[in-house]
């Protein structure tokens, strides 16, 4: 078939389907984000103008923004289906460097084409090009090397029959799973070659489940037998494996105590007697204290990152960590005795190697005795008292979702507050994006959510910080007809930020705007209402916590009903925090001016000293 790149690029889009998570089969590329600029409107972008009608695309508004709305439609549908972004050359791919990183710190498929300088170079340097004195290769498409899994750059169309089952293979792959950059010169894209048509065959990909190795997984169960007090930790490769169902039902068999990672949150259901919340600085009490006295872990799909294990000072001296997961990669970490599996997969196998054998009642009862005690902390966190908090506005918002709804954060504050303070009301229903952190993704990542999610409603909650970060999506949301809510806590500034500076000694400086420098004695303030309404969002400002309950009503009546974003404002207290009692590593200076930061640096060596070092 005589294509050229850009076509062949697409229709190969269109031949890729999936196995989505309810077992129907869907695309594997549900639609592209798109700003063209002279590097890919005529190539990719005339492809795509032929497709329109079968490939949906979406127009975004900021490179980055539109990438990371990708990111969410990975992380909303499990990793089933991937989200395409496309830019121009120069500093509209740049933009999406960021995404990139989001994608490959979260271990989410994400497909990024950036237009790229020319291939022939005949007419260099062209607009945007930037030119490496000693190395004419180098575009700035070179820097998506650090934060991709998979990088090309395409300079002749036939080099796709190489790289595209390359593509799909690290986009579906549950162990090295991450985002693919294809680089595509403007000139290459609108090339033509003649093209196998078996290179546009349908494929359904399905999620591979690699079963354990037998050796490995006798020696994970001898280890089990030995426990009296084993901990189970589900991260999100349970997730992604879809064995919520079966994680919890080897829990019960063999009278294991549950906790989850910021990944594997909303996998078990609130009240589950073995349910001992979440884990780490972020989590609870209750499972951090349950893992003080764990004596063997079992990690299932989970990296170990420090805010699930408290900068590695959650466990206690001596614990015997066992890691399920379908990465060797992070299987081999820490020590562990790794069982290299699918999640599914590996906890049947683990279950019928370990029998009938189960772990003491006594133990197992600990988790709900612990728990209680949590969620009665944050009952009294959530209690109405002055200035509303986040914990206030986080326990309103969960009241009032159902098991089809879905939220999200990113950075700031509250992805602690959500993390240990959220009360599971459906399964694998929470994305909290804490691998990268990135301020902005939370409206940028709602937006994909919502595509990706069209049944219930997508819920946004990110500080005044995130929302001046990147708010251009919300146009793009509700110019395409994409309803979401998106809650903005205001509290003046980065405040949490502002609460690590403070408590390791330092002064408040640059991060509240009461220690931001400025020209002015009143400085400008943002109606962050009326903004959003400019941007063709429904707004709702409120002042108290009784106000914001009727307004997110509304905003989720808006958001279903008119297609287009609404918007909560409310101000709050900007220093009220929930928190599950972890130490986190920092670097705090040895030498400086103020007493309390010195101070400070040796309370960080006294932490250190109790943590745990594996090989």
């Amino acid at each position: 078939m005589r294509l050229t790149t850009a076509q062949a690029l697409v229709r190969w889009l269109l031949a890729q389907r999936t196995e989505l998570p309810d077992g129907a089969e869907g695309p594997l590329f549900p639609g592209v984000f798109a700003i063209f600029g002279h590097g890919n409107v005529l190539g990719l972008g005339n492809a795509l103008e032929e497709a329109r009608e079968e490939l949906p695309v979406w127009r975004g508004h900021n490179e980055q923004g539109m990438a990371l709305a990708a990111v969410g439609i990975a992380k909303a549908t499990h990793r089933r289906q991937v989200g395409v972004a496309t830019s121009s050359i120069g500093p509209g791919a740049l933009n999406m460097v960021t995404a990139a990183g989001v994608a490959h710190a979260n271990r989410l498929p994400l497909l990024l084409l950036p237009g790229d300088t020319f291939a022939n170079r005949a007419p260099d340097p062209v607009l945007q090009q930037v030119e490496h004195f000693g190395d004419p290769t180098t575009t700035v498409n070179d820097a998506f090397r650090a934060v991709s899994r998979y990088f090309d750059r395409i300079t002749r169309p036939e080099q796709l029959l190489n790289t595209l089952p390359q593509v799909t293979r690290v986009l579906t792959d549950p162990a090295d799973c991450g985002p693919a950059v294809l680089a595509l010169p403007q000139d290459v894209q609108a090339e033509s070659f003649d093209f196998p048509e078996a290179l546009f065959a349908p494929v359904v990909h399905r999620p591979t489940r690699p079963r354990p190795d037998t050796r490995a997984l006798a020696s994970a169960a001898d280890v089990l037998r030995g426990a009296r007090r084993p901990l189970l930790v589900l991260g999100g490769g349970v997730r992604y494996s879809r064995a919520a169902g079966r994680a919890i039902r080897f829990a019960e068999r063999h009278a294991i105590p549950v906790t989850e990672t910021t990944a594997g949150r909303t996998l078990v259901p609130h009240d589950h007697p073995l349910h001992a919340g979440p884990l780490g600085i972020t989590g609870s009490t209750s499972a951090n204290a349950m893992a003080a006295e764990a004596d063997v872990v079992l990690a299932v799909g989970t990296r170990l990152q420090d805010f699930t294990t408290a900068s590695w000072t959650v466990f206690a001296p001596g614990v015997r960590l066992v890691s399920l997961n379908a990465a060797r990669f992070d299987a081999v970490k820490h020590g562990a005795l790794s069982v290299v599996a699918d999640a599914d997969e590996g906890l049947r196998e683990l279950t019928d190697e370990l029998g009938a054998w189960r772990a003491g009642e006594a133990w197992a009862a600990r988790a709900a005795e612990e728990r209680a005690k949590w969620d009665g902390y944050v009952d009294g966190l959530r209690a109405p008292s002055g200035t509303p908090t986040y914990a206030q506005v986080v326990g309103a918002v969960n009241d009032l979702s159902g098991s089809a709804d879905y939220v999200l954060t990113a950075s700031g504050g509250l992805p602690g507050e959500l993390i240990g303070g959220w009360r599971a009301v459906g399964e694998a229903t929470m994305d909290v994006e804490y691998g990268f952190s990135c301020m902005g993704y939370e409206l940028a990542g709602a937006w994909g959510a919502a595509i990706a999610r069209p049944d219930g409603v997508v819920t946004s909650l990110l500080g005044d910080g995130s929302y001046l970060m990147l708010n251009s999506e919300l146009f793009s949301a509700a110019f395409a007809g994409h309803g979401f809510v998106a809650v903005v806590c205001d509290n003046d500034g980065y405040a949490v930020i502002h609460r690590l500076q403070t408590g390791q000694g330092g002064a408040g400086f640059n991060n509240l705007y009461d220690d931001v420098r400025t020209a002015h004695a009143r400085p400008p303030r943002t109606d962050f209402a009326a903004h959003a309404a400019a941007m063709g969002c429904a707004a709702f400002p409120v002042d108290d916590l009784g106000g914001f309950r009727d307004a997110y009503r509304k905003a989720r009546e808006v958001a279903k009903t008119e297609h287009r974003p609404a918007v909560v404002v409310i101000r709050t207290h900007p220093s009220a925090w929930t928190d599950a009692g972890a130490w986190w590593e920092v670097g705090v200076p040895e030498v400086a001016h103020r007493p309390g930061i010195t101070a400070a640096h040796d309370d960080v060596a006294a932490g250190k000293a109790k943590q745990i070092r594996y090989l």
